[in-house]
């Protein structure tokens, strides 16, 4: 019983503690940076943390129970797939902003109008531009703005908003699945226990991951209370810190590592 209980409780805060990783912070961090209700932030990192399990307790099982070895080439692709996805989402970040400053052309304006610019909402989508308060003030219409046209593509579906969590959860948890299990078969013999601390280790994460997501929310909240262009800068300042994560991984897995050379050498870690 003592046993037992002491799988529990490592591997629950062991979760707890995977889910700090720089990789992983980075990555939630540019999903949440204009999310301000607390809930939402919990459920991004609960959608998170389960991709991430899923895709641990699948791998990690295949190595557990089948004693699969996973060739160099592979783990260090699946660790390069984390590289890539840091970089589009820093530059969806990145892409946001710039679509949010204002541009320095504008349609003409009867000289009795007064012309300004400040950040404003459609929803979930913040931008700037110029414009007045006489009829037609915009320079678009609200229906095409980026997140009207997801909305319409994809607002009826039931997974569309905890989707892109789960997948980048599931990336990730490819990239580290295989450190996890070597880890675990050198402290647990017993394939049921481990595969119990597998589990385990996957609720940690997902605990972990929620208190993250809603503590980086309630910053930027805070942050960006009442000054939205400070809010959104730091929006622009994640997605280059996710930019530059990644182009470093990807860097440092394809030439350190190997990758993209006949000879690649692979630690899983």
């Amino acid at each position: 019983m003592i046993d037992f209980l002491s799988i529990i409780a490592v591997g629950f805060f062991l979760g707890m503690r995977h889910a700090t990783d720089p990789d992983h912070v980075i990555a939630v961090t540019t999903i949440v940076t204009r999310q301000r209700n607390l809930t939402r932030a919990a459920m991004t990192g609960a959608f998170w943390g389960l991709g991430h399990t899923l895709t641990i307790f699948v791998v990690g099982a295949a190595i557990i129970l089948f004693d699969v070895v996973i060739p160099a080439r592979f783990g260090l692709s699946m660790e390069l797939s984390v590289g890539f996805m840091l970089i589009v989402l820093g530059a969806m970040n990145v892409a946001g902003f710039l679509r949010a400053v204002p541009s320095a052309s504008s349609h003409a304006h009867e000289a009795s109008e007064i012309v300004h610019a400040h950040p404003h909402a459609h929803g979930d989508y913040v931008h700037s531009h110029p414009h007045s308060h006489s009829p037609e003030p915009h320079t678009h219409r609200f229906g095409r703005t980026p997140l009207a046209l997801l909305d319409r593509l994809f607002g009826k579906a039931a997974v569309y908003r905890p989707i892109r969590p789960f997948v980048i959860g599931t990336v990730h948890g490819l990239a580290g699945s295989a450190a996890v299990a070597l880890l675990v078969l050198t402290t647990i013999r017993d394939p049921h226990w481990a595969l119990a601390y597998l589990l385990v280790f996957g609720v940690g994460t997902v605990a972990g991951m929620m208190l993250i997501t809603m503590s980086i929310a309630s910053a930027f909240r805070f942050a960006g209370k009442g000054r939205q262009s400070f809010s959104h800068r730091l929006g622009l300042v994640s997605g280059l810190i996710s930019l530059a994560f990644g182009l470093m991984l990807v860097y440092q897995i394809g030439f350190g590592n190997g990758l993209f050379s006949s000879h690649p050498h692979w630690t899983p870690r």
